[in-house]
């Protein structure tokens, strides 16, 4: 099967096909720097790291790039609220961002460009978009003119009176029509700025990765991804700077990640239940996050919450015991991961489906003659490896896990032995606790005339 992806701008599936044969551009906005990030900025992150695993198992030349906005009003505030001068505050927590990204296993992307190091190229875009007629300056502002695009709000699929219902539009004397967004506002003396044609200032918020994305991917790329809530303003906006700008299009797939809840309620400063990435890592693994993330398909809401961390934790613990049952197996380090999990995220990188596929090959593995286990082996790996997941070594692992190490296939054969004569002692009470005790540690016991077999969940 063909990788085939859902495209927010025809609002269908289509098959992936990048606009030169095996090269493909793909650029995820990436965080305003000014404060740790929460569970919902990580989502996009892992989501298409995975995509970029994808990417690279199937074409030869992939280039990700994920921005850094390290020039911002949120950022601006928080210096000042600080008493920190705002390139050491960026500096902070860009780097804490890199940290908390690497603890959930995101491949570090190909280009991480910073806002800041690029106001030449968004000076140009400003003045480009001028010439064109699609821009006007005024007072110390320049703003694009939404109305010089025909099909602006398309991606959204807003009119631009719905579009003015539906959002917080600053309404300025100097715009000419209250939808018009700023590509460039005058700076304070205390604040941040850059000379320009227009006056010292400094850049808007969309037109930095527009003009980031044309420098280091060109006039069209292949993906650009991130969270639904950017689809507008932000990626509308994008869109209508760079098509109109560029004289091309833009972006040939449109992808967006669904929202995180947090235990069945929209996770909101009002409500006080951001999750931050730091303090969730303080109590479960990285791994384990990131498996939460992928457990639910992308583009649907997930409900993060305690239950749904238990539950990633033990089914990585299922999935590092049966690995560590044949730790002792060599595996051909070229092996290729499962044609059938493959086949899942081929669909709309469909990772709960792929998921799924993981453990029924484990499953496989755990029942496989000698013979048959390098192979389901090297696949459980290679699978695991696509989505980030399954690379540390199982002991590794378990000395990390809650409670310390899983069970281990010798041990569970003595708790059956022990099992089998408390029932021949007619001590069932141990029998029974014994079975619990394997329960709880993800074994399953299935009596039979011929003996007692187990299997891992």
């Amino acid at each position: 099967m063909a990788l085939q992806l859902y495209n927010t701008f025809s609002g269908q599936k289509e098959p992936f096909q990048p606009l030169v044969e095996d090269r493909v551009r793909m650029y995820v906005c990436g965080p305003t720097v000014y404060n740790r990030v929460h569970i919902g900025n990580a989502r996009p992150a892992v989501v298409f790291d995975t995509l970029y695993r994808l990417l690279k198992a199937q074409f030869s030349d992939v280039v990700y790039a994920r921005n850094i906005t390290d020039i911002d009003d949120k950022i601006m505030k928080a210096a000042r609220d600080q008493g920190e001068e705002i390139g050491a505050l960026s500096a902070r927590f860009s780097q804490a961002y890199f940290e908390d990204m690497a603890a959930l296993n995101n491949l570090e992307p190909d280009i991480i460009p910073y806002a800041t190091q690029h106001l030449p190229e968004m000076i140009e875009m400003i003045e480009a978009l001028l010439e064109k007629g699609h821009a006007y300056a005024a007072d110390g502002h320049v703003l694009f003119a939404v109305e010089s695009m025909p099909d602006y709000g398309k991606l959204s699929k807003r009119s631009l009176d719905d579009m003015l219902a539906g959002a917080r539009v600053e309404v300025a004397p100097y715009k000419k029509y209250a939808g018009d967004f700023v590509l460039w506002k005058p700076s304070k003396d205390d604040e941040p700025g850059w000379d320009s044609p227009w006056g010292r200032g400094r850049p808007g918020w969309h037109l930095e990765c527009s003009a980031m994305i044309k420098k280091h991917l060109g006039d069209t790329i292949d993906i650009h991804g991130g969270g639904r809530d950017l689809t507008f303003p932000h990626h509308e906006n994008e869109r209508a700077q760079s098509c109109c700008a560029n004289g091309a299009d833009f972006v040939r797939y449109w992808m967006h990640n669904g929202y995180v809840n947090i235990e069945g309620e929209k996770m909101s400063k009002s409500l006080g239940n951001f999750r931050m990435v730091n303090d969730l890592l303080q109590q479960y693994p990285g791994e384990v996050l990131r498996f939460a993330l992928l457990s639910a398909h992308y583009r649907s809401e997930l409900n993060f919450s305690a239950d749904l961390l238990d539950q990633a934790w033990r089914s990585l613990d299922t999935l590092y015991g049966f690995l560590r049952d044949v730790e002792q197996i060599a595996v051909d380090g070229d092996a290729s991961a499962d044609t059938v999990f493959l086949a899942a995220l081929d669909d709309d990188l469909n990772t709960p489906v792929a998921i799924g596929e993981l453990h029924r090959i484990a499953r496989e593995l755990n029942k496989a003659e000698e013979a048959g286990k390098p192979r389901l082996k090297a696949a459980l790996l290679a699978s695991g490896q696509l989505l980030g997941i399954l690379q540390q070594d199982p002991e590794t692992w378990f000395k990390q896990a809650r409670g310390g190490e899983s069970i281990s296939e010798k041990e569970i054969e003595q708790l059956i032995v022990e099992r089998q004569q408390s029932k021949k002692d007619k001590n069932y009470a141990r029998a029974d606790e014994i079975r619990e005790e394997l329960k709880a540690q993800g074994v399953v016991l299935e009596d039979s005339r011929e003996g007692t077999k187990w299997r891992r969940e």
